[in-house]
């Protein structure tokens, strides 16, 4: 499929008219990558702007109007969220019809701040309580979302990409099948409530929110939004502090960061919604998710190469043989609960 997408963005002027739409013109997009969509920077005005061009085959023009619903929802309501912006149709969203398949174009204000990195972000219990406060309030008005046009609705956790495509991992991965099967099996049997499962960000990693003194936190990328458990937010980001830690030596570390960052973090939670403790303690099991999803996905960018031979990270290469001992074993990168 990715091949095929490549061919037609490389005989199709699919980027020139997604520009156009948002009156602009392809020179004037600088492009920033992206796996799933193609991601662009442009100016205009003295201001930033982000245009993304999703493949159909990734989300569906309603998926992506039901994207946009939310975030704008979730801004009426007081988060700091990078907001989209009409085309000249007048439009959310741009529909481009190309041979084989058709790209969704969208337009949003890029976010204000900057991007905290590592490792300046490894100790910063302000951040912690900031991130908390902000998933506590999305999640809080997530019980309260009621999209009343149920064509415009996001998909749930099982219809995660990554998860579908399970059979993207190579033949000799029969154990993290089992563990996938085992996995997906635990949180079939878990409640599902209005008060544990709604619509979530479901990728908010460092990479994914801007802080500035005027805004503080302000969220973007909401291309993985869907329904699932809260607590999975908040797996997500545990996930993305600690796996950088390798090593039995990084053990300790990971153990270090996750019990400072959820002191903090739920600190900030509490203030704006309430998660029963059953929650917290299931988190190991989405950790285990996160972790098999983002497995998939590197396979997925190498095209199923075991070996990782175009890649010359020895941190990756790294990661991916621990990470593969312990999808194989069927336990969390960090147990602490």
């Amino acid at each position: 499929m990715e091949n095929a997408i490549k061919n037609i963005l490389n005989t199709h002027p699919v980027i020139d008219i997604a520009a156009n739409r948002y009156g602009l013109n392809k020179e004037e997009l600088s492009y920033l990558g992206g796996f799933q969509n193609f991601v662009y920077e442009y100016q205009q005005n003295g201001r930033s702007y982000i245009l993304r061009v999703t493949p159909e085959k990734h989300r569906s023009a309603n998926l992506v109007k039901a994207e946009l619903e939310w975030i704008m929802y979730l801004a009426r309501n007081g988060i700091s969220a990078s907001l989209p912006i009409l085309s000249v149709n007048h439009v959310w969203a741009e529909v481009i019809e190309a041979p084989e398949m058709s790209f969704i174009a969208v337009c949003f204000e890029k976010a204000q701040g900057i991007k905290i990195p590592y490792p300046e972000c490894l100790k910063d219990n302000a951040i912690y309580e900031q991130l908390g406060q902000i998933t506590g309030k999305m999640h809080a008005l997530s019980k309260l979302y009621n999209m009343q046009d149920t064509d415009l609705r996001r998909h749930d956790w099982n219809l995660n990409y990554y998860l579908q495509n399970i059979d993207i991992l190579p033949a000799s991965h029969d154990r993290v099948k089992k563990s996938y099967y085992s996995i997906i099996d635990t949180l079939n049997k878990m409640p599902m409530d209005k008060d544990s499962y709604g619509l979530i960000h479901g990728d908010m990693g460092f990479g994914n929110f801007h802080v500035s003194e005027q805004a503080g936190i302000t969220l973007f990328d909401f291309d993985e939004a869907q329904y699932s458990w809260f607590v999975e937010d908040i797996a997500i980001q545990i996930y993305y502090l600690v796996y950088v830690y390798g090593g039995e030596e990084g053990r300790a570390n990971r153990e270090e960061q996750a019990l400072r960052f959820m002191h903090y973090f739920m600190k900030g939670y509490s203030k704006e919604n309430t998660l029963d403790d059953y929650w917290l303690k299931q988190i190991p099991v989405f950790l285990k998710l996160r972790e098999l999803i983002v497995y998939i996905g590197a396979f997925r960018n190498f095209d199923g190469d075991e070996t990782f031979s175009a890649s010359d990270n020895q941190w990756f290469k790294d990661w991916i043989r621990e990470s593969r001992d312990r999808l194989e074993n069927n336990v969390p990168i960090v147990n602490v609960w």
